[in-house]
């Protein structure tokens, strides 16, 4: 089947269709795990030379993408988290060779001794497997994953949101002629063009096939996968992201930090949602920061302390508001008494995602580093660092609120495992 084609079937040959795919991604998982660094990153370059020379049949996908997602009104935060330019595909295409140019982890040792009868054991990386990833909106994701899951020696089935359908399937278009062309199997990289929501819950029962499932979406989708999946799941759940301006926080660094962890795409995961402001200087920083913050067209939303200080330009903040991932021009705003209040609020609203402290007092910005539960916490810097690629790692396959067995931005080493291998003389157990 193309994979262009579009799949409509019921819910048995959706099924069928699936395990096929499973089978297929397993024996490819075989042949891929034995390639050579050399013909992965051979295989990487031609993705990246090829997705540059696809940019018209790119755009023109998204372009529907786009058009159908316009007529549904979705959010203009939305819409950009799903719109590709040709400097959005340059992008990717460099990220794809950021990852080619990184060390390859499979067969790294890890760790080597000798027992007192001789035998070697070695503790050394390798592929995971065959590894789901499930995903909304954005269609870099598509390249992100499919390319790290190669330069690991991992095969992948990719389900991308609905509204991306178009764009997904160009990319992965692209991705599995390029490394066809190089020797290796198309069928490392797969997506389900099907938009039918059982697919989730299929594949998330697929155990016999997929080692791995990595959910990276909003709520409704991941309950849906950890609640059908037979597999380990690492969630990229959703961020409910803070910036905490402590008593000794520099202004202008604090506008900066606020403005841009929440303006410049505030369709993210990674966007501050919440800002939190401690009493000794709500009344010096807030009117700055709450105006540049409605320059840039930001939603203000308050506790009553905020409101006093912001007037009219300013809502009432609900309880809800505090769970919240707008993933737009929205922002929530309390003012708390002191640091003990800043972190009990962070981590009980919170989505252990990413966290600011903006601060001069080295004290306190080391205790909220450490007392902080989430997988980036930042010490007078933006949120909107928690990337794959801004932490060095190329791309990433998600960001994981988990604690096992990643958490953070998922890179190549969070895609690998490990296995022992013992070498003797003839030893037996007595």
């Amino acid at each position: 089947m193309k994979m262009s084609e579009d799949i409509a079937m019921d819910t048995d040959r959706l099924s069928e269709t699936l395990q096929l795919m499973g089978r297929k991604a397993r024996a490819a998982a075989g042949e891929l795990a034995c390639a050579t660094t050399h013909q992965k990153n051979g295989a990487l370059l031609a993705v990246a030379r090829d997705l540059q020379s696809a940019v018209p049949a790119i755009l023109a996908a998204n372009a529907l993408d786009v058009s159908r997602a316009e007529s549904h009104e979705l959010s203009a935060a939305m819409v950009d988290r799903l719109r590709l330019t040709p400097e959005r595909i340059e992008k990717m295409a460099d990220e794809v060779r950021n990852v080619s140019d990184l060390p390859d982890p499979v067969g790294t040792t890890l760790n080597r001794w000798r027992r007192p009868n001789g035998m070697e054991i070695t503790k050394v990386r390798v592929p995971i497997g065959v590894v789901g990833i499930i995903y909304e909106s954005r269609p870099n994701v598509t390249c992100d994953a499919a390319v790290l899951c190669l330069k690991t020696g991992n095969t992948c089935i990719l389900r991308g949101g609905s509204e991306a359908v178009e764009s997904n399937r160009a990319i992965a278009e692209v991705i599995r002629k390029s490394i066809a062309s190089c020797g290796l199997p198309a069928d490392a990289v797969q997506l389900v063009s099907s938009t039918d929501r059982s697919a989730v819950a299929l594949l998330a029962k697929m155990d016999r096939y997929i080692d791995m499932i990595v959910p990276r979406g909003g709520h409704a989708l991941i309950e849906a996968v950890v609640e059908n999946a037979r597999m380990p799941v690492i969630k990229h759940y959703h961020g409910v992201c803070h910036v905490y301006l402590d008593e000794t926080a520099d202004s202008k660094m604090a506008e900066a930090i606020v403005v841009n962890a929440k303006c410049q795409r505030p369709g993210t995961c990674n966007a501050a949602e919440t800002l939190l402001v401690h009493q000794a200087v709500a009344d010096a920083l807030l009117p700055k920061i709450g105006e540049a913050l409605s320059q840039n067209g930001v939603e203000l939303r308050g506790d009553e302390a905020t409101r006093k200080i912001l007037g009219a330009t300013c809502h009432e903040a609900t309880e809800a508001d505090w769970w919240e991932e707008y993933l737009d021009l929205i922002l929530s705003i309390k003012i708390v008494a002191d640091m003990d209040e800043a972190i009990r609020h962070i981590n009980h609203y919170g989505s252990h995602h990413s966290d600011a402290i903006i601060t001069r007092d080295e004290h306190a910005a080391e205790r909220f580093l450490r007392e902080v539960d989430s997988a980036a916490v930042y010490w007078n810097a933006s949120t909107r660092f928690t990337d794959g690629g801004e932490f060095g790692f190329g791309a990433e396959i998600g960001i994981s609120t988990d604690k096992l067995h990643a958490r953070g931005p998922m890179g190549l080493e969070e895609l690998t495992t490990y296995k022992y291998t013992v070498r003797g003389e003839g030893q037996v157990r007595e």
